[in-house]
């Protein structure tokens, strides 16, 4: 047993060393373990999506074991213009950026800042006494009358990193004064802290904590919505720093993220892809009409940091966290979490309820692939994903040791589940 002992830790301490610190482009696709005849599908696929007006373009990544597999990019960043993309064109990540803020987070919680299990009120006291809607006025959700009941428990930050505090994205009530905030863009000069305040006096649409399946459809433990926006504001008060510093220090910068952000700089705005919308598939892709969704990162007051979807980032950045989190912590020879906090970020927060209909399950901040998933097709059971609304996906497989990232922008997009999907069928079905 004792000559056993340090060959053990010989062996972890040479395993830890073994992960990949730098990206490396394979020399073949071979020798990072793939068919380059299968893997040519992928690349005729997406072509064909150009070619046929179904996606303005698309970037992938796709790095196993560290070795660049798959990293190209196809169609125009801008139709009008005919300007082919480029790889490091940088791409709205909407959701994607739940990620990384959950990340920001985790670094504060391995500082003893605070609990999972501590109520969100004993930092930001305007959630206190939550409230749950009852009944409103559906014929006037504006200006009629409504009814609340205490709801049966405070929030947890752990609820809201697993989107089980009741909170959502839409709201009956959500166009009031009283409770109007925005979605995730904004060009006026609001602030994450006001919002949040704002946001805590709207009444949660059920009880925080739920795990049962029995109450809706969507499986009453997950109701997807602006927890994250709120996480963001609890790391700007526990950090001491706004939201966007606080993330640069703390992630993008020892990763090595030197293309993300809230807003862009001026000398980067023109790498910003065009924002477009295909709303059913007959209808040809054509450029988006809300101006807050296509320029808010370029313009306007600039002062509203969204930790849930408002980050502006390229694959390759958004790869580097990927890595990190796959390595179980670590990339870029700088230690952003430990291992075992990412191992507790990956196990599931939601009881027996579930993602939608995916039949998968969600930790803190990624949506967990189950043996009975619906989504996740060739994935191992034990990946974790997530995505944006403008179309944007990335899956981390650590069974596999990969990592798969695919970004294009519109929205709505009635090609967004087959694309995201699709694109992770192709890359496995060409993994030797």
């Amino acid at each position: 047993m004792r000559l056993f002992l340090p060959l053990l830790f010989l062996s972890t301490s040479l395993l830890a060393q073994s992960l990949p610190q730098t990206f490396s482009t394979a020399k073949s696709t071979a020798e990072a373990g793939f068919s380059a005849e299968r893997l040519n599908r992928l690349d005729a696929w997406l072509q064909g999506l150009i070619d046929k007006d179904i996606a303005p373009n698309a970037v992938t990544f796709v790095a196993h074991r560290g070795k660049i597999v798959h990293y190209k990019a196809f169609g125009y960043s801008n139709l009008a213009k005919k300007t082919p993309l480029k790889r490091d064109d940088m791409y709205r990540i909407a959701s994607q950026s739940k990620a990384i803020t959950t990340t920001t987070l985790m670094t504060l919680f391995e500082e003893e800042k605070f609990l999972l299990d501590d109520p969100i009120s004993k930092y930001i006291p305007a959630f206190r006494n939550p409230r749950v809607l009852v009944k409103y006025d559906k014929k006037d959700p504006i200006g009629g009358n409504y009814e609340t009941r205490p709801a049966k428990g405070e929030i947890t930050i752990r609820q809201l990193l697993s989107h089980n505090a009741g909170i959502p994205y839409e709201h009956p009530l959500d166009q009031r004064a009283e409770f109007n905030v925005p979605f995730f863009n904004s060009t006026a000069p609001d602030k994450l802290e006001d919002v949040i305040n704002k946001l805590a006096k709207r009444p949660l649409l059920r009880d925080p904590g739920r795990s049962d399946v029995s109450a809706d459809s969507t499986g009453a433990g997950f109701m997807y919505g602006l927890n994250t926006d709120i996480i963001g504001r609890l790391v700007e008060i526990l950090s001491g720093k706004p939201l966007d510093i606080a993330m640069r220090e703390r992630v993008l910068e020892p990763l090595g993220m030197t293309d993300t952000y809230f807003y862009l700089p001026d000398n980067k705005a023109s790498r910003l892809v065009e924002l477009y919308e295909k709303s059913s598939m007959d209808k040809p892709l054509s450029l988006h009409t809300n101006e807050a969704y296509r320029n808010s990162s370029v313009s306007g007051a600039k002062t509203y940091f969204s930790g849930g979807a408002g980050l502006i980032s390229t694959v390759e950045d958004y790869a580097r966290l990927c890595q990190m989190l796959l390595n179980g912590g670590t990339f870029n020879n700088k230690r952003i979490l430990g291992r075992k906090t990412v191992e507790m970020m990956l196990r599931n927060q939601i009881g027996a309820a579930e993602v939608w209909d995916r039949k998968d399950k969600f930790g803190l901040g990624f949506q967990l692939i189950t043996e009975n998933s619906r989504y996740g097709d060739q994935a191992s059971p034990g990946s974790f994903t997530w995505g944006g609304m403008y179309c944007s996906e990335f899956t981390i497989d650590p069974k596999e040791e990969l990592i798969l990232l695919i970004f294009t922008n519109v929205q709505p997009y009635a090609y967004y589940s087959d694309f995201v999907k699709k694109f992770r069928i192709a890359v496995y079905q060409a993994l030797e």
